[in-house]
């Protein structure tokens, strides 16, 4: 492998009293620093900020739940990236903050923007360190934990793996307090339903939890990327996983075998960003399921709901409601209701620009 996204969670920093466990942050980034020499590219997307933030600072009010997240991160997120400095100057590597929202995602021109950021740093031999901008995401605009953000990185950066370390061995075949129960190795390409082996518990110090990490593991390999979950706490986790795999305690989610192209990847990961609905007829629905590429053209649509610009990402929905896919207007709203059922005219979504569920 050339690139790999690396999701460092909470609960691999932080020990049981939420301070910064160093000792376990240092030997992370031994390991990374040993690829980074080998030539491999890294990108590490790491939580810790919020966990950081709260073991640095007593508050003498009680705070919300938003100030208090905007206060923690502020303050420990400058405590992580200065202890990340610190450690990888001591391997002579370079490392670089990026910090990011929900909503910048949503644009594609802010999109290719964070793509080019990082793929600069990479070139320059810089390991980028990516982190949600906690001080302005609040509630609706939030990620549902870094598990998310990992994902869309790795798509975005077109990784060829995305590791996600936590503190368990990966996906159980039943309750993980059960001495009987043991880690899946391998989740089959395409297999959707994982509820009878996910807990829905949050994590101690994240937002996210297996079901998250399920969910976001299964559309990255969808999309062509493997993924594999794996404890960050054990010795050499990291190295393990590069070199030996096949022989390394995890759950290894397998890749589709045709991978989407790189703006599909955009769009698939786009949905929840939509900025508006385009409600279709039978005849579309029929024809954008159907076995030959097709485009949604205006003479398809009955109704557009929603402001939008060209190029935002829209909602594909039949006439009960139901989503059939998502993509990304040829049109700007206006534009796209004055077309409604007009025939010879340009696509409202290519199919290029086209994912459909």
């Amino acid at each position: 492998m050339r690139r790999i996204a690396v999701k460092i969670g909470s609960n691999v920093l932080t020990r049981p009293d939420g301070t910064l466990d160093i000792t376990r942050m240092s030997a992370l980034v031994d390991q990374v620093a040993e690829l980074h020499h080998r030539g491999l590219e890294i990108i590490l997307v790491s939580s810790g900020a919020v966990a950081s933030g709260r073991s640095e600072i007593r508050v003498g009010k009680r705070l919300d739940a938003v100030s208090a997240r905007q206060l923690y991160s502020a303050v420990g997120q400058a405590k992580l990236i200065n202890r990340y400095y610190e450690l990888f100057r001591e391997h002579h590597i370079a490392c670089g903050q990026v910090l990011t929202t929900k909503e910048s995602f949503g644009s594609r021109g802010h999109y290719l923007n964070q793509k080019h950021c990082m793929e600069v740093m990479l070139e320059n031999r810089v390991v980028p360190i990516v982190n949600e901008n906690d001080t302005i995401s609040v509630t609706e605009l939030m990620f549902t934990d870094n598990d998310e953000l990992s994902g869309l990185i790795a798509t975005m950066m077109d990784a060829e793996a995305l590791i996600i370390l936590s503190n368990i061995d990966g996906l159980y075949d039943g309750d993980p307090a059960d001495p009987a129960t043991r880690v899946i190795p391998t989740v089959a390409a395409g297999k959707t339903d994982l509820s009878d082996y996910v807990r829905t518990g949050k994590s101690s110090f994240g937002r996210g939890g297996m079901l998250t990490k399920c969910r976001v593991a299964r559309k990255v390999a969808d999309e062509g990327i493997p993924v594999f979950i794996a404890n960050g706490k054990r010795d050499q986790a990291l190295i393990n996983l590069i070199d030996r795999p096949e022989e390394t305690l995890c759950t290894r989610f397998l890749p589709a075998a045709h991978p989407a192209s790189g703006v599909k990847k955009w769009i698939a990961h786009s949905e929840g960003f939509a900025k508006g609905t385009a409600t279709v007829n039978a005849g579309a629905v029929s024809a954008l399921t159907g076995d030959r590429a097709t485009s949604l053209l205006p003479v398809g649509v009955v109704a557009i709901e929603g402001d939008f610009e060209k190029d935002d990402i829209i909602r594909i929905v039949d006439e009960r409601g139901e989503q059939i896919g998502v993509g990304c207007a040829n049109y700007d709203s206006e534009e796209a209701r004055r077309l409604i059922g007009a025939r010879a005219q340009k696509p409202l979504v290519h199919y290029d620009y086209l994912c459909l569920d």
